[in-house]
């Protein structure tokens, strides 16, 4: 849990593996891009800053965040990828639809990587306004796509493993 002032995207406490020998897919919702777009950003810095060739790398647009859980399906399934990342950005409105959107996300996501065996990570904000979304996406809380990009590499790893 985040708090005031605090970066979450420090990693200096943790080993984070090299990403060289893994193939990382990421599918991000072009929905809220403002925020989408940094995540996008810190999730691909993620990946090569701890080794991963951008070659190894492949992004796939989908267009709001209930559409990540059906494109980490494609994704994994397709058996080229030791991880898919999803990125997107659901901001708290006046309606019920962002806990139903963030309920269904949340469960598709691990879901696609329960039946799979494929770690898809959970790279989504939900966030009460767009100055929580902003602080998280390269803002004083760090960026939740370089944090799913290091969570992507350790479970990359992990699988590798078994």
């Amino acid at each position: 849990m985040s708090s005031a002032g605090k970066n979450l995207s420090d990693f200096s406490h943790m080993q984070v593996p090299s990403a060289k020998p893994y193939t990382f897919g990421i599918v991000v919702a072009e929905w809220n891009t403002g925020i989408t777009g940094p995540l996008l950003e810190g999730a691909i810095d993620g990946l090569k800053k701890n080794g991963a060739e951008m070659d190894k790398i492949d992004v796939y647009p989908v267009p709001g965040s209930f559409e990540l859980t059906a494109g980490a399906l494609l994704l994994a399934e397709s058996g080229k990828y030791d991880a898919v990342i999803t990125l997107g950005c659901v901001i708290q409105g006046e309606t019920r639809h962002f806990d139903f959107i963030c309920a269904a996300v949340a469960h598709g996501v691990t879901e696609v990587s329960i039946k799979t065996g494929i770690p898809v990570i959970f790279g989504v904000l939900t966030t009460d306004n767009l100055e929580q979304a902003q602080d998280r996406a390269g803002g004083k809380h760090g960026n939740k796509g370089e944090e799913a990009a290091v969570t992507a590499i350790k479970m990359a790893e992990m699988k590798s493993l078994f």
